[in-house]
């Protein structure tokens, strides 16, 4: 049963790609940063979440993209916490050995 079901779903999806106005998957991740920031005009919104309904692997890959953000931006926090307590004359210290490294 589950075989049948999965074959139904996949046919379901295949006419959904074709309908007009609808997406594909390369175009999908053109539009994500886009669409997480908010930028996109009302209409191709509205297509991007009808694809994300539609299509599992762009919600998987939506999520992980999201995932991938948030741990980029913890990161530079920290990174940046980490900056401003780092003496300066450290800083010029292991800018300085590089420079003399380059030579």
């Amino acid at each position: 049963m589950n075989a049948l079901i999965h074959r139904t779903v996949r046919r379901v999806q295949g006419v959904m790609f074709k309908l007009p106005g609808m997406i594909t998957c390369e175009v999908f991740e053109d539009f994500i940063l886009a669409y997480l920031e908010d930028e996109l005009p009302a209409p191709q919104r509205r297509v991007f979440e009808m694809h994300l309904k539609v299509c599992r692997s762009c919600r998987r890959y939506l999520s992980d993209y999201r995932k991938t953000l948030a741990a980029t931006k913890a990161r530079a926090d920290v990174d940046q916490a980490t900056l401003e307590n780092v003496p300066e004359d450290l800083i010029a210290a292991v800018l300085a050995a590089r420079i003399s490294e380059d030579r």
